[in-house]
């Protein structure tokens, strides 16, 4: 059975690429920018903000989806700014159940592509949890809802 997750991770009216973003975790909720997104160059970059939403949801996903039997702890990130990231870590002990937790590490979002950030998501030793910005939820779900995000910024006209 599928129940629904408190996450999501939104546009916001038209506002430029400040400000312009939020995540959502529960009661928790944080606005952020999607100017590093627009600046994005790598190749797996797009010209659409919706597309370069659905890109990182996509890896979102894919990394939720590897922690599945297995467990561990994958590292999402959301936003990025001058000299810190913010992230949501997610934790498995057993392959099925997850915990969701935001945080902020002092990674720097200039030095991440955010349409390829699995190479730097080793690189967060120093993850620093915000209080009451965590959910549990099965990785089924989880990995449900950020494809069902993914999928609506796909479609987006912005």
């Amino acid at each position: 059975m599928t129940t629904t997750v408190p996450l999501s991770f939104d546009r916001l009216d038209q506002r430029g690429d400040h400000d312009d973003l939020c995540l959502h975790l529960g009661a928790y909720s944080h606005t952020c920018d999607s100017y590093y997104l627009a600046i994005d160059e790598s190749p797996t970059a797009s010209e659409s903000l919706g597309a370069d939403l659905a890109r990182l949801l996509e890896q979102w996903r894919d990394q939720v989806e590897a922690l599945k039997g297995t467990g561990g702890t994958a590292y999402l990130p959301y936003d990025f700014s001058d000299q810190c990231t913010a992230w949501l870590r997610v934790t498995s002990a057993d392959g099925r159940d997850a915990e969701v937790t935001a945080g902020w590490s002092l990674v720097e979002g200039w030095s991440i592509n955010p349409s390829d950030y699995v190479a730097t998501a080793p690189e967060i030793t120093d993850f620093k949890p915000l209080p009451d910005a965590q959910i549990e939820c099965s990785l089924d779900d989880l990995s449900q809802c950020i494809a069902l995000n993914a999928k609506a910024h796909a479609a987006s006209q912005y």
